[in-house]
């Protein structure tokens, strides 16, 4: 079942908080708060209860799982931060399966926009102003939250314009 209109309307004003918390808390800190993390499950928690037929959000409920053993993994390669693999498995519910190829373009295509305009913003000091003490623009790690919560927003965003139809 692919996101509809209805569970990406009901998702979107709840998850859309913890999302720009991370980003931000990212961009200043290099860290995703827990409290962020367990937000936005619990958004799913609760918010999926009544946007998704039971059986579907019992089948989301796994995708956490999965997404949290990846994230974990590429921790331990050194490839992402694990606050990053944390916010990943708490958005994994959030976007079905039948998606995921969709999900995925769209993660890289936000993940590249995100590169290039904190790199912009970073070169110019003088466009940033009130920012001067965020760690990443000083850090050469990238913050990925500003990609992982701008996708999911996004994602939604589109699901509540060009979602599925409830059947």
């Amino acid at each position: 079942m692919a996101i509809t209109i209805h569970s990406a309307l009901w998702f979107l004003p709840f998850a859309l908080p913890f999302c720009i918390w991370a980003a931000l808390s990212d961009l200043k800190f290099m860290k995703i708060r827990n409290k962020a993390v367990l937000g936005l499950g619990v958004v799913f928690l609760v918010i999926g209860l009544i946007a998704l037929p039971f059986s579907e959000y019992q089948w989301r409920l796994s995708h956490i799982v999965v997404v949290l053993i990846i994230g974990f993994a590429l921790n331990m390669a050194g490839m992402i931060g694990a606050g990053d693999a944390k916010f990943a498995a708490a958005m994994a519910p959030f976007v079905p399966l039948e998606d995921m190829r969709l999900y995925l373009v769209l993660l890289a295509a936000i993940i590249l926009a995100a590169f290039v305009t904190h790199r912009f913003f970073r070169a110019f000091p003088v466009l940033r102003p009130g920012t001067d003490d965020w760690v990443s623009w000083t850090s050469r790690k990238f913050p990925m939250g500003l990609a992982l919560g701008g996708s999911l927003v996004f994602y939604l965003a589109l699901g509540t314009t060009y979602g599925m139809p409830t059947p």
